[in-house]
Parts: structure tokens; sequence; C-alpha cells
């Protein structure tokens, strides 16, 4: 892929967030496909705004206008709160959401700063509570972001979207170890690593240990045991009204049965959900009859 740098950044963020959202192949397009139109286009723009984010962190360049570029948006994101006028269709759809949704800025920003520690080189094996740290950013605030187009935010959907967050990001690690390591990141954490018996931190190195798997598994357990949170503080929500949210978490969940049963020897190429599958369980989810995971 070509690099966004500055001048090819400007002219994504020209894109519209549904063409991004559907170039995406994402497990989280059905279910934001059938939302109603306002809350589809707001959830759209929430996505599309971190993808280009994301994109800007993970593609070839250099790191000095990578941070430029992610300061850029802190900028844009500020200025849309302050009353700058949107400068194109992404920011224009971003503030909509923004306004209609009473998005708080801190989480749009927290996004931000998530890209920002891939971009400091520290994601090598980070210790639990810089990868706890992570999550929060880049998939808390986004959840936090979402039950507030789907419901509402109280403590017990924040609750939810909190633990649901962390399940997602942490089945995405180990969906994508091999990607992540061309990269140079290595997102399994410390003491996991030193539970298996693998000292190094140099990602193609721990991914051709024998005792990979053994981490990989550790992981897989905690992100299911942040799956089972979620659906116990799910109990405490409006359950009809985040049906979206509970069919992210009914597709993650069968992820990460079908990234165990496949094992961790050998973790490239990724598992991928069939999009007729995604399809039929956000259906499901969205006529009330979420399918058992």
């Amino acid at each position: 892929m070509t690099a966004p740098l500055l001048d090819d950044a400007a002219a994504t963020a020209a894109d519209t967030p549904a063409r991004v959202a559907g170039r995406s192949g994402s497990t989280f397009y059905w279910p934001m496909l059938l939302l109603p139109r306002s809350k589809r286009a707001a959830m759209f723009a929430i996505y599309a705004f971190c993808r280009h984010v994301d994109d800007i962190v993970d593609e070839p360049g250099d790191p000095r206008i990578k941070n430029r570029q992610l300061e850029g948006w802190r900028q844009t994101i500020r200025g849309l709160y302050a009353g700058t006028p949107p400068g194109d269709p992404l920011t224009a759809a971003l503030k909509a959401a923004i306004d209609r949704y009473h998005l708080p800025r801190a989480e749009l920003e927290a996004v931000i700063d998530g890209m920002a520690m891939d971009l400091a080189g520290t994601m090598r094996g980070p210790d639990l509570a810089t990868l706890g740290l992570y999550c929060r950013r880049v998939a808390g605030a986004v959840g936090l972001l979402a039950i507030r187009v789907f419901d509402r935010a109280d403590p017990a959907t924040e609750a939810f979207a909190i633990a649901l967050g962390e399940a997602l990001q942490l089945t995405n690690i180990l969906r994508d170890l091999a990607e992540d390591a061309g990269l140079g990141r290595l997102y399994l954490p410390a003491e996991l690593l030193a539970g298996a018996g693998i000292a190094g931190r140099d990602p193609a190195t721990v991914l051709r240990s024998p005792a990979l798997p053994a981490a990989c598994a550790a992981l897989a357990a905690r992100a299911e045991e942040r799956f089972a949170e979620a659906e116990r503080r799910l109990a405490d929500c409006h359950r009809r009204r985040l049906w979206a949210a509970v069919a992210m978490m009914v597709l993650y969940r069968r992820l990460l049965a079908a990234l165990t049963a496949r094992g961790w020897s050998q973790p490239a190429p990724p598992v991928r959900l069939r999009k007729r599958a995604c399809a039929w369980v956000a259906l499901r989810c969205m006529l009330g009859r979420p399918p058992a995971r």
C-alpha cells in the first residue's frame, strides 16, 4: 500500500466514511450497515476516523511526518469542538456525529494517543499494564463513542463497552500476529511471554519460538475472560438497543474460537470470518434473536 504522507493523507481524507467502511472488509461492517441511517452515518464516521489515524501509523513513511499527521488530526478534532468548519466529507460526518450524539472529545483524542503508542515503538512485549492502557485507548475509547450512538452512556453501559473493547482488541492481536510482526510490533505481553519461557522481544524470533502457543493460549484465555465480563455487564444494560455491539461480541467470540481451534504454531495467514456469516449474525441480532456463540 502507498504511504498516506502529507498530500496523500489530505486526498484520502476527502473520501466518504461509507466508502472507507465498505472497502475495509471489517467484521464490524455488517452491524454498522444495518443500523438506522443517522446511527449508521455516525458509526461510519467514527470508523473512518479510526482507519485514517491507524493507516498513518501502519503504512511506510518518515516517523516525524507521521507524528505531525497525528498531531494534525488532534488539532482537527479540537477544531471541530471549537467551531472550526469541517474541511472534507470525513470531518463533516464526524462533526455531525459529535453534535447529534454528544461524542466526548477526550475519547477521540484517546484513539490518537493509542496510535502514538504504536508510533513510539513501545509495543514490543509491553507489560500488562501498558497493554491494558493501549486497549483502553484504541478499543475502549471506540466503545465509549459507539454506545452513545447505539443507546446512551451510563456506568453499566460504559463498563460493558470497556470490557468488550479489550476483548475485541486482544482477539485482533491474536489474529494479526504475523502482520504486526512485519511492522516490528509484538503485542503479546511480557508477563505471558516470560510465563511461556520466551526471553526475547524481537517479533520475528518470538513467532518462531516453539513456546509461542503457550503465550498465545494465555492471551486467548484473557480475551475470553473479558468477553465473559462484557456478557455479565450486558445484563445491566438495554440489550435490545445495543444489538450492534452484541453482534460484534458474537462475531469476535467466534473468531477467537476459530483461532484457538487452528492453534498458534503457524500464525499466518490470519483467520477471517466469512462475509455471509457476518451478515447473518448481524441480521439475527438486529431482529432480537442473536445466535448462540
